[in-house]
């Protein structure tokens, strides 16, 4: 059962943003997730529900939250075109500030899919006091527009990444990623979803439902994280 509540930001429009906090089943790790949404979908949508699911299933406690413009669209009704960089990352931040008071974890970690990773890459490149980077479908570049490339903050992030990447994300081939990764300054580990997409989705052939897709997911997100921090 998820948890629904209120965080507080400063926005012309708004003066809270909603969030979902969800329990771990079972034994609870050291690590709690701060999962941002994409660009296009909502935190309650079936994909975000589905990994924040299955990865509490694994032992994390994850809050979900929605970005200001997303907000703006719930209680409006109608879509909206995401915030400037500079909102995106106010929100996330006071979002994260919130997350560590309320989990009071030993390790927090940002995640998020596609904007939503991207976006907490640039609050660790900032210094926000995260123990590692969770991301979901990196967008390295617009698609089919590879010289517009968006690592150029990836010297400054100094905590250890997982980037989650499909071998059809038209964001990014994966030898574009091994690229961009190597000016990362932390640790980074590319982990390779063959045959998954943007939303790492696979082919109908393949027959494989996008929540075993993202249960796999968890359980790759897991074992780094064991990995990573050995307790």
């Amino acid at each position: 059962m998820s948890e629904p509540f209120e965080v507080a930001i400063a926005h012309p429009h708004l003066d809270s943003v909603g969030a979902l906090l969800d329990e771990p089943l079972g034994t609870a790790r050291a690590s709690a997730i701060l999962l941002a949404h994409g660009a296009g979908i909502d935190m309650q949508h079936p994909w975000m529900a589905s990994l924040a699911a299955a990865l509490a299933a694994r032992g994390f406690r994850v809050m979900r939250f929605r970005y200001p413009y997303m907000e703006r669209a719930s209680r409006e009704g109608k879509p909206m075109p995401p915030d400037r960089t500079a909102v995106l990352e106010d929100a996330h931040a006071a979002v994260f500030e919130a997350f560590a008071r309320r989990t009071r974890a030993r390790r927090r970690l940002l995640a998020g899919k596609s904007l939503g990773g991207r976006i907490a890459t640039h609050l660790a490149a900032k210094g926000c006091d995260a123990h590692g980077l969770v991301v979901l479908g990196f967008p390295l570049h617009p698609p089919r527009a590879p010289e517009k490339q968006r690592s150029e903050h990836f010297p400054a992030i100094v905590q250890p990444g997982l980037f989650l990447h499909g071998t059809r994300d038209e964001f990014a081939t994966p030898d574009e990623m091994r690229a961009a990764l190597t000016r990362y300054a932390g640790r980074s580990t590319l982990s390779i979803v063959e045959g998954g997409n943007h939303s790492f989705e696979l082919p109908a052939a393949r027959r494989v439902a996008l929540p075993e897709v993202l249960a796999d997911l968890a359980g790759r997100i897991a074992e780094w994280d064991e990995s990573t921090w050995p307790e």
